[in-house]
């Protein structure tokens, strides 16, 4: 899906009321280099979110704009279906974020952290502030820390730290900034279950993330920037699309079905398997007709199987980067 993904089947822009985030050519300059260049971001509500990008794509500094710490040098967001900056005091106590690492207080607990965070939040009720951060800190598995001085917490136990803080009050958008960072499989997989529980309440979610395998299976959305702009989004199933088909033949002639798949006006290429080649496959191609030169070719043919391309595959082919894969 192209960057304008967002609008709908009769080409008008998604409702404001169904975008949880909106963005417009937004741009930003850090001294005559444009960092965010020309952005329109549509995030549905109630959707989990991916924020893709190589390092240097624009991810960080779009979010910061999002949350009003950063001036826009032009162009419009819209948070929540509210203007920014405009209505922060409106809209900030209904979004929950965590970017570019947890802040806390050293020497005080992850409880005492929390409760002087909270404390801080002029919308905050003091009588229910304890009951709160004790769910908070059950939320993100840290009941067992939560006495424990922060300087003493690993990284990932600080990583659990900032997201309770993020979950201190409901929240109507999670904004997390690698929330898996420093965390061990099985946090890995608390967090995604608890994003998942999240969106599952309503929560709108957004995932800036450099892990394909966190991204395909806790997402229903993503973008993906390259180099200040927006280069794709949509839903994860419109953004496989775009990333063609493909036929995989499995034959031990590799070489004569090479030449038959060439024959055919395929770019055919070796995969993991010394049997095995892959090729992209064109809309007008039908697999049966390659079936049946090959067999026509006396190929001995061990299996044909058409598969669409990869997240991996389209994201490569959109940033010129190759992006971590493993959880």
């Amino acid at each position: 899906m192209t960057p304008g993904a967002g609008s709908d089947q009769h080409g008008g822009r998604t409702a404001e009321r169904e975008l949880a985030v909106r963005t417009e050519a937004l741009v930003k300059v850090f001294r005559k280099q444009r960092a965010v260049d020309g952005v329109d971001l549509a995030v549905p509500r109630g959707s989990v979110f991916g924020f893709l990008g190589p390092n240097g794509s624009g991810k960080t500094t779009t979010i910061r704009m999002l949350l009003g710490l950063s001036s826009a040098t032009s162009g419009a967001i819209e948070v929540l279906g509210r203007p920014v900056p405009g209505s922060l005091r409106e809209v900030l106590p209904r979004v929950g974020a965590l970017v570019e690492g947890p802040a806390s207080y050293p020497y005080l607990t992850g409880r005492a952290n929390l409760l002087r965070f909270d404390a801080a939040d002029p919308t905050s009720d003091p009588r229910t502030r304890r009951d709160r951060v004790a769910s908070a800190l059950e939320r993100v598995g840290l009941t067992h820390a939560a006495d424990k001085k922060a300087h003493a917490y690993s990284l990932g136990m600080k990583q659990r730290l900032g997201l309770a803080n993020a979950l201190l009050a409901p929240r109507d958008l999670l904004v997390l900034d690698e929330p898996t960072n420093g965390l061990d499989p099985q946090g890995t997989r608390e967090v995604r279950h608890l994003i998942r529980s999240l969106a599952d309440d309503g929560t709108t979610v957004f995932v800036s993330s450099h892990l394909l395998a966190e991204i395909e299976q806790v997402c229903t959305h993503a973008a993906v920037m390259r180099s200040g702009h927006l280069v794709a989004q949509g839903s994860l199933d419109e953004l496989r699309a775009t990333g063609g088909r493909t036929v995989t033949v499995r034959t031990p002639d590799v070489g004569q079905a090479a030449a038959v798949l060439v024959r055919l006006g395929l770019t055919p290429r070796r995969d993991a398997g010394a049997d095995t080649l892959v090729a992209d496959l064109p809309a007008d191609l039908l697999p049966e007709s390659i079936t049946a030169e090959l067999v026509r070719a006396d190929v001995r043919v061990r299996g044909v199987a058409v598969g669409g391309g990869t997240l991996e595959d389209l994201f490569v082919a959109l940033t010129g980067e190759g992006f971590d894969v493993a959880a």
